[in-house]
């Protein structure tokens, strides 16, 4: 059966995959210093294989080299999310998670209970921990392994051009502000307006 998505080149490497698909949401979202991006990965479906089947190492190591150059290259931080065994903690750096105040717990992520990508982001990081929940500002999911339960809302579904990272399936989302103040709110403010007062105030 004829797939209805792009081909990717063989010769693009998975690394370039993930690169590419994370600088895109980056740019378009204007992550940088003091943004936190979350990270869920299948490396089973970037396998072709089904979630929480056939996880494999260097399959991580190989997106994580690629995820690392861009949080480099645009100063975000970093969190990765661990599989349903792990209830879905997250791995940080401890710098992360005593900024964020976040709520530490205990475990240490191997491939069979945590994940391939969460095992080798943990042994990568200098001093890391896991946090059992995070409000990240973006996140990417490779595989559809469901991050949103920790992005702070509101979640903005973002299509990168590339949708998948070797087999699997790509979600990307970035988060706004709630808009409150219902249909007087003003949201943004207009050159003109930078010195002009409002005749009608509501104090």
């Amino acid at each position: 059966m004829e797939s209805a998505e792009p081909s990717i080149p063989s010769e693009v490497s998975l690394k370039e995959q993930v690169s590419d698909i994370l600088r895109e949401l980056a740019e378009a979202a204007g992550l940088g210093p003091g943004k936190v991006v979350v990270v869920g990965t299948s490396t089973s479906e970037v396998a072709g294989r089904r979630i929480g089947t056939s996880g494999a190492l260097e399959v991580a190591h190989e997106l994580l080299e690629g995820i690392r150059e861009v949080s480099g290259e645009f100063g975000f931080e970093l969190a990765f999310q661990c599989c349903e065994h792990l209830n879905r903690a997250l791995v940080v750096e401890r710098s992360l998670l005593a900024a964020l105040r976040l709520t530490e717990v205990a475990a240490v992520p191997v491939p069979k209970a945590g994940g391939s990508m969460a095992s080798a982001a943990y042994r990568s990081m200098k001093e890391p921990c896991l946090a059992e929940s995070i409000e990240a500002d973006a996140g990417i999911d490779i595989g559809e392994t469901l991050i949103g339960m920790h992005l702070r809302r509101v979640a903005v579904p973002y299509r990168t051009k590339l949708r998948y990272v070797g087999q699997a399936r790509v979600n990307a989302a970035f988060t706004r502000p709630k808009l409150i103040g219902g249909e007087r709110a003003v949201y943004r403010i207009l050159p003109e307006e930078q010195e002009a007062g409002s005749a009608s105030q509501c104090d």
